[in-house]
């Protein structure tokens, strides 16, 4: 089969990549020009549903229709579409006036993040609460009391006064801050907190000097405060290579990166982000995929079928793995085994160790995996089937995974992770690895499937004790949503389930992973603690011992 080639290879690895034979020579080359692309400024870090990342999964698509793969995503395309809930963002017909002058959505004012929605058309006075009316209260005096205050919390403050003004009779609450004092009150797109107990906006100082400045004087009220969910389309790129066989490999990578780390991601935790190019994270893996498509498509290995996805979204939590998942191009009970590469392109030419996660997941690896019998490298297995990538997707499913991963490094989720750092003759041995690991069973048997246990993702939190569940990073609501139970855990032996959202552990609410995170790092082995469970619509309480 013909396929373009620009020799390019780089200097550092020329000498190496001379005692390569000239297939291998021309794999390392396909590998330096897609990764090159890939992880370049002008696909401004691949970040999910951006334009940058829609050129990526073109260019990806550009490299099945070569290799000649049929296309198994959404109406006889190579792409399979799904959207993204992104958080929240304003409606459109958000607006506020105030004796009849508009204040600008976003600028003068903004609805709390939390807010319900609601429509709002009534007379108020800072000066006087009256019952079923909206309120206007003005923080400056709890502001000027906790100036001092290390612990203060503003959204406490929030909160504190909105359940008041409930008890009382309020309709909504209309908050201001008269004071010179900063208060930080900001829209937060990323909120998951329980929906605000009434319906509740912010008029900033600016906005409160030029049209709230008489505490004593009523202003009427006009206001639609609506909030919707901000949404980002993305989508995986499928292709598949039918040889009439009983069950089909998938092979997979996300394609996805941070772009300029707009979602919290980044490593870098202060000032100009600049493009994350993401030539190791995952421009690496997809590159390995891309190549280890062609050597399937012209092997003579045709006891498969064989199943190439770039996965979209994985760094905001899985998502297009867990859709795939959802929503197969090929039925699940025919997938035998997938096979993840997410940063497989810096193996150190000294130690030559990779790790090669899901081990565990079936007992046929140790024999598949030993079947190659020249190994170009050593290898620490781990046993565990889930983890930070989307082999974790499968394996929720009860397939049999293999995670290859050549390590973490400094330039991880940092702009410095370029091309010009990669190692593509690495990249070459483990692709042979995995081409080879395939070619050599030749029967055509279903794996057999083994639990495992189960891995954290990392967390800024520090915690010795674990519930034993593993969380839906894609979801999108209030609490962490439990995707599995690990057997003999104190989750387990409590009756909590998968799909039951945890909403508080003890007396922490857990409105997202992170602040689950956070909460389990305040127990200690030992310990015993409540948790607070919502399985349907009914709230459920569980003793946890740690």
């Amino acid at each position: 089969m013909f396929r373009i080639l620009i020799p390019l290879l780089l200097l550092s690895q020329f000498a190496s990549a001379q005692k390569l034979k000239k297939a291998d020579r021309e794999i390392v080359q396909y590998l330096q020009q897609q990764v090159g692309y890939l992880s370049s400024d002008e696909l401004k870090g691949r970040r999910a549903g951006d334009p940058g990342e829609i050129l990526a999964s073109e260019f990806i698509a550009s490299k099945f229709k070569e290799i000649g793969l049929t296309p198994k995503g959404d109406n006889n395309s190579f792409f399979q579409h799904f959207t993204i809930n992104d958080g929240k963002e304003l409606s459109k017909d958000t607006d506020l006036r105030l004796n009849g002058k508009v204040l600008k959505a976003g600028v003068d004012f903004f609805p709390l993040s939390n807010s319900p929605a609601a429509s709002i058309n009534a007379e108020s006075s800072p000066s006087l609460n009256e019952k079923g009316q909206p309120w206007m209260v003005d923080l400056a005096e709890a502001i000027r009391e906790n100036k001092e205050n290390p612990h203060f919390d503003v959204a406490n403050l929030l909160t504190e006064k909105m359940l008041k003004a409930k008890e009382k009779g309020a309709s909504a609450v209309i908050f201001f801050n008269s004071s010179s004092l900063e208060d930080k009150i900001k829209f937060d797109p990323k909120d998951r907190s329980e929906t605000a107990p009434l319906p509740a906006a912010y008029i900033n100082t600016n906005a409160q000097k030029q049209h709230l400045n008489d505490a004593s004087s009523s202003y009427q009220i006009s206001a639609n405060l609506l909030i919707t969910p901000k949404i980002r389309k993305s989508r995986n790129v499928i292709g598949y290579l039918d040889n009439n066989a009983p069950y089909t490999i998938v092979i997979g990578a996300h394609f996805d990166h941070l772009g300029y780390g707009e979602d919290g991601n980044s490593m870098i935790r202060t000032g100009d982000l600049g493009i994350h190019n993401g030539a190791d994270d995952n421009a690496s893996g997809t590159s390995s995929m891309i190549e280890l498509a062609f050597l399937l498509k012209n092997s003579k290995a045709k006891q498969y079928n064989y199943l190439f996805i770039a996965f979209s979204a994985e760094e905001l939590g899985l998502n297009g793995s867990k859709y795939f998942v959802e929503h197969p191009s090929v039925p699940l009970n025919s997938i035998n085994y997938m096979i993840n590469m997410d940063m497989v392109g810096r193996m150190n030419d000294s130690t030559k160790t990779i790790t090669v996660g899901g081990y565990g997941t079936s007992p046929s690896w140790k024999t598949m995996i030993e079947s190659v019998k020249k190994k170009d490298f050593m290898m620490r297995f781990d046993s565990s089937g889930t983890g930070p990538s989307d082999h974790s997707s499968f394996y929720r499913k009860d397939i049999p995974v293999l995670f290859f991963f050549t390590g973490l490094h400094s330039d991880y989720h940092k702009p410095s992770d370029d091309a010009d750092k990669i190692n593509y003759v690495g990249m070459l041995k483990i692709i042979r690895f995995i081409q080879q690991m395939i070619e050599a069973n030749k029967n055509n048997q279903k794996l057999t499937f083994t639990k495992t246990r189960e891995q954290q993702t990392s967390t800024s939190a520090r915690f010795s004790v674990s519930m034993g569940i593993m969380p839906d990073y894609s979801y999108t609501g209030s609490g962490v949503r439990v995707d599995g139970v690990s057997e003999n855990r104190p989750a387990k032996k409590a009756g909590i389930l998968p799909g039951d959202i945890v909403k508080q552990l003890g007396e922490h609410k857990t409105s997202s992973v992170e602040s689950y995170m956070q909460a389990l790092s305040k127990f200690k082995k030992g310990d015993t603690t409540t948790t607070i469970v919502l399985r349907g619509d009914k709230e459920i309480i569980f003793e946890i011992v740690f």
